[in-house]
């Protein structure tokens, strides 16, 4: 679940050796981005039954029972990889894969699920920090009036147009924290994405982003010593099990198979407004499926990250590759 971001990194090019264009390539990311959108749909009905731990565990086992074929199969392109591809590699499986995952699962489960998902459109501007830093890449102009603008949209999702002083409790809301630290392990993780499919295929990059994480979650799951809750029940186990494999497959496989499709031949910054559909499509299902409808101020929170995306990535449109 990593959204784009308004960097550049020296990629290959790889639109034509896999047939996919830049048109296409960015309705690739919107579909990618898309099916994030229905990840609330299994995982709140999964943790009335695990932690987000064991949840992002058997997630990954699944995921990763269907990748090992593909990274078999590519596992020539593991050849000749240096410590920066090493590292890159375990920043997108260990921080954006596993970490992110828990901490988002664990905002989902303390939080506002509308305030949860709509900060995920902070990702990019983590994003862009990380990369000032790591990748020695420059800001944008105006990056600091744009970063205050992006703060008060979130600060509108996080508290809505109250005044939370008095209590540190009130200030610190749990699930909006959470969301956050998601958003940007899922930022540094888009940046080193976007470098690795460059030199990789988009299926190999997905396949270990799954199987890299597993030895983390393991220790992670095994050091958090709950209990499995599991249903006891014949109907209740096939539920279980339907919603993991949904969980697993569509949200978490199928999306990002997309997603590194269409990023192969996508400006980070072009991704980063075709990533919209992402918190767009779940609060849509939220509110079908919980009743769970946005308020004015975490409209207006929205629109504010929105409108500091849009003046960064028109910046980036505007500059020469």
């Amino acid at each position: 679940m990593e959204n784009a971001s308004s960097v550049r990194v020296q990629v290959k090019p790889l639109a034509k050796a896999q047939g996919t264009s830049a048109k296409s390539g960015f309705w690739l990311v919107v579909l990618g981005a898309a099916l994030w959108g229905v990840d609330p749909l299994f995982r709140l009905i999964l943790l009335k039954s695990i932690t987000s731990a064991q949840l992002v565990l058997l997630e990954h086992i699944l995921i990763a029972l269907v990748v090992a074929p593909i990274l078999w199969k590519n596992r020539r392109e593991l050849l000749g990889v240096g410590w920066k591809q090493v590292g890159a590699l375990l920043f997108i499986s260990w921080g954006g894969s596993a970490i992110a995952t828990i901490l988002f699962t664990m905002g989902l489960a303390n939080g506002n699920v509308n305030a949860v998902l709509l900060l995920q459109k902070l990702q990019p501007l983590f994003a862009i920090i990380m990369a000032r830093f790591l990748l020695k890449e420059s800001l944008p102009r105006h990056f600091s009036l744009l970063f205050i603008l992006a703060l008060g949209g979130t600060y509108l999702l996080t508290f809505g147009f109250s005044i939370p002083f008095g209590h540190w409790n009130d200030f610190i809301q749990v699930g909006s924290l959470l969301s956050m630290g998601a958003a940007a392990l899922w930022g540094g993780s888009t940046v080193m994405g976007r470098l690795m499919v460059g030199q990789m295929k988009y299926e190999t990059v997905t396949s270990l982003r799954f199987i890299l994480a597993l030895p983390l979650l393991l220790v992670v799951t095994w050091n958090e010593g709950a209990a499995w809750h599991l249903p006891g029940s014949a109907s209740g186990i096939t539920a279980f099990s339907l919603n993991l494999l949904g969980q697993a497959l569509l949200p978490g496989l199928l999306s990002l198979l997309v997603y590194y499709k269409g990023l192969t031949t996508t400006k980070a910054s072009v991704a980063t407004l075709a990533e919209l559909s992402f918190p767009m499509v779940g609060v849509l299902l939220n509110w079908i499926a919980f009743q769970q409808i946005i308020t004015l101020a975490q409209a207006v929170g929205f629109i504010l990250i929105w409108a500091a995306l849009f003046a960064i990535s028109r910046q980036n449109n505007s500059s020469p590759a």
